[in-house]
């Protein structure tokens, strides 16, 4: 079967769940067998989201090969359950930084390098060398931020040429927009998606299936409107409500045979799919007999992009412990004393501390995994939650005073968490951390042993310090235990202390490989912990 191509665009506003439909509607088109890959396009300049603020970008979700990408990008792997790469991400610094390089080589020729056809055109190469490298059946490119933004103008037009280079037969345009319900007035408005569609027609595309995102279903006359409007038949006018459970979206779009109606678009003959196990997934999410607390600290917890994959992955753990997860946000920065702590943690059932960047909030959560180790509260301590129990252990327990992180203070006497030698020789901040896949090794008899259930582990990092090694003796001389390390024995992975409900730390991102249908087992154990202590 020839490669299929199906762009998703977006209008109206940002942040409508372009990501969630994508992902939805790949996992829709798997079922029937096919093999999908996703793609998200990113128009913003830089190279890639690594050194954003993630007040300004969410998370940075990072690949098997070590990309540092767009959110999406997790989406996308855990409704597909596959492994995506650094190629499913394309921003405009990519495209840019590769047409300019080749410019200064003199592959154009002497020719004048222009936006059309020289930017597109490297476009359109990344889109085809996706599928061409995989053999992948149907590939779908999801196009960032809104139709009419002057940055997304370049990969709209490379989207219009695909049609011309391939055929309506291969090529499916599917816009996501805004039907706001005005209460003042008890309506539906459809004039926001009617001017999005005009301004995706300007760019020279015509979609063929419109996904109206509102708040409840639009009935028949409001469906017949936008189909009037913007030239789409009233079947392909697809409801994208608002729901409690993100997974269920894919079913409420086979539910309007959204899936029929690309199959038939796109010439695909059809097969039996099959949803079983995902239909079973979404049943016991929205019907759990159980509930737990917990406590996720950190220091942007006003943005709840900012830890998107760890409210997933807990979720999935959840889920899997027929539990119902109730989250609670601690900002660290206003943990200053006991009764603070007392206050924000007293009655949760279990502490997160994520990973994070830079100095702010770091006191605050030392003390919370101080409060977690005496008070016997189940804790999960990611990338800097690991550094923050081996600072605080140092400190309460090793009688190192002042210990702490090189990143926080460089005249500490006690550097516990510090730069690996090779770190300190780094100028550029951009892609140079120790990132994607690491192999681990974990300790017999230990917690992270017995939670893996394999004596070698791979998952993914996004750090630049590290347990400092000169201090392992003296902290496993006081009981902590590295229960995880790099095969050489050099990295400390994984840190915890026995005779505790559950206290374990990890250096990498275990929410990175978390799936609906196969939660990652720290996630599955420290909720099930949770719950034991209910």
């Amino acid at each position: 079967m020839e490669t299929k191509y199906i762009f998703v665009t977006g209008g109206v506003v940002s942040s409508l769940g372009k990501g969630i439909a994508t992902s939805s509607i790949g996992l829709l088109l798997k079922s029937y067998g096919l093999k999908v890959t996703l793609q998200k396009i990113d128009p913003y300049i830089n190279v890639d989201p690594g050194t954003m603020n993630p007040y300004q970008h969410g998370e940075v979700f990072v690949t098997e090969d070590g990309a540092e990408c767009d959110l999406d990008l997790g989406h996308y792997e855990r409704f597909l359950n596959n492994s995506l790469g650094r190629e499913n991400n394309i921003t405009t610094g990519q495209i840019y930084y590769s047409v300019i390089s080749r410019e200064r080589r003199g592959e154009y020729l002497g020719k004048t390098v222009q936006v059309i056809p020289h930017i597109t055109d490297e476009i359109k190469s990344r889109i085809k060398q996706l599928a061409s490298k995989n053999n992948i059946d149907v590939v779908i490119t999801e196009i960032g931020g809104t139709v009419g933004d002057i940055e997304g103008q370049p990969f709209l037009e490379a989207a219009r040429q695909m049609r011309l280079d391939y055929g309506k037969e291969n090529t499916l345009y599917i816009h996501l927009t805004l039907v706001p319900f005005i209460k003042a007035a008890r309506e539906f408005k459809t004039k926001p998606t009617q001017h999005s569609v005009r301004k995706l027609r300007e760019m020279g595309i015509q979609p063929d299936i419109l996904l109206c995102r509102s708040d409840s279903w639009l009935t028949s006359d409001e469906r017949q409107k936008i189909s009037l409007f913007c030239n789409v038949p009233i079947n392909a006018v697809i409801d994208a409500v608002d729901v409690e459970c993100i997974y269920e979206i894919p079913l409420i779009f086979r539910q309007q045979k959204l899936d029929q109606m690309i199959l038939k678009e796109l010439q695909i003959e059809k097969q039996d799919p099959d949803l079983t196990e995902w239909e079973l997934f979404v049943q016991k999410a929205k019907s759990p007999s159980k509930v737990t607390e917990i406590a996720i600290c950190g220091k942007y917890v006003e943005l709840r992009d900012a830890y998107k994959s760890i409210i997933e992955a807990l979720s999935h753990a959840a889920v899997a412990n027929d539990a119902r997860l109730k989250m609670k946000w601690i900002d660290t920065d206003r943990i200053e004393d006991e009764i603070a702590l007392e206050n924000a943690l007293g009655m949760v059932n279990g502490i997160l501390v994520p990973g994070g960047f830079g100095m702010r909030g770091v006191e605050g959560k030392v003390r919370i995994v101080k409060y977690a180790r005496e008070m016997n509260k189940p804790f999960l301590g990611i990338c800097l939650g690991l550094q923050c129990l081996v600072i605080e252990y140092a400190r309460n327990v090793c009688g190192m005073k002042g210990a702490n992180s090189t990143e926080f203070d460089d005249e500490t006497a006690y550097p516990v968490i510090d730069l690996l030698p090779e770190q300190k020789k780094i100028t550029n901040m951009g892609g140079t951390m120790r990132l994607g896949n690491w192999p681990c090794r974990l300790e017999a008899r230990s917690l992270a042993r017995k939670i893996y259930a394999k004596d070698i582990i791979e998952e993914r990092h996004r750090h630049r310090y590290e347990v400092n090694p000169k201090y392992i003796k003296a902290l496993t001389s006081k009981g902590l235990v590295f229960s995880g390390k790099s095969p050489k024995g050099k990295l400390m992975e994984i840190a915890e202390i026995p005779n505790h409900p559950f206290y374990i730390g990890t250096q990498f991102h275990p929410e990175f490989t978390s799936r609906p249908l196969a939660p990652n087992p720290i996630f599955y154990h420290f909720i099930k912990s949770s719950l034991e202590i209910i």
